[in-house]
């Protein structure tokens, strides 16, 4: 009888092992695979209303963020890119075809729009006389909007992180969790109210909790909320390009 040669003896074996070692690593890797909550942030096995309170807490806890995508505020809808930060904040608002700018440092407001939306303010669509002139200067100017005018009222809490997050993130009715999603790239969880009907938000199962997409309830608008703690300079305009309109802004 011929003996086997050890050295294809111990080449059978570490083959053999290596095909044990692969089988396994497939078993292992498909069992992963089933569970949506693996290599997460474990938020995806809470209840609905714990990930809420989860990703309320992280979201005010970051110190920036950028908010993007439309909301239906008193019948009116903006269009917003707004970057957010704790003491102010910047970007574009859209409505009813009109755009503007807006900057907030601290508790100074400024506004900057070219002469047709300034033209518009009024209530007329008047081209001529001291109408013409006032949006003249205005065209392309920083304004800064008077504490005391409605119009900073009105503007200033898009540019206020808190006051945005927390009329934005409280979802009304009966919250559920809806199933694992992704929103560019990232797993998340979806949580809803009363079904989809008090609205949605989907909070990321990688690293802190950020909510990632909201979609408000009764079709008020859908936002994106990106770039949480990504920080981004702050700083009011020169005073050359800046003009103090006065007491009040025209009537929007």
């Amino acid at each position: 009888m011929t003996a086997t040669p050890q050295g294809r003896t111990g080449r059978s074996a570490l083959a053999s092992a290596l095909c044990a070692l692969a089988v396994t690593g497939t078993v292992l890797t498909g069992c992963s695979a089933e569970d949506p909550d693996a290599g997460t942030n474990g938020v995806g096995k809470l209840s609905a209303q714990k990930i809420q309170s989860r990703t309320r807490k992280a979201a005010e806890s970051a110190d920036t963020v950028r908010l993007s995508g439309n909301v239906v505020t008193n019948g009116r809808t903006y269009e917003l890119d707004m970057r957010l930060k704790g003491d102010g904040g910047t970007g574009s608002v859209t409505s009813k075809g009109e755009s503007f700018r807006l900057l907030r440092v601290g508790e100074h407001l400024f506004l900057k729009a070219d002469a047709a939306f300034w033209n518009h303010q009024d209530g007329k669509d008047d081209d001529s006389g001291s109408d013409a002139a006032a949006a003249d200067k205005l065209d392309g100017m920083y304004v800064k909007v008077p504490t005391g005018d409605p119009a900073y009222k009105r503007f200033s809490g898009f540019t206020d992180k808190d006051v945005l997050l927390d009329g934005l993130l409280t979802l009304h009715g009966d919250l559920a969790t809806d199933g694992h999603h992704e929103q560019q790239g990232t797993r998340t969880i979806r949580i809803t109210a009363d079904e989809g009907e008090g609205g949605s938000l989907d909070v990321c199962l990688e690293g802190e909790p950020y909510p990632l997409l909201l979609v408000r309830a009764g079709g008020a608008g859908t936002l994106r909320l990106t770039d949480w703690g990504k920080d981004f300079a702050l700083k009011e305009p020169s005073e050359k390009e800046t003009v103090d309109y006065g007491q009040q802004l025209p009537a929007s």
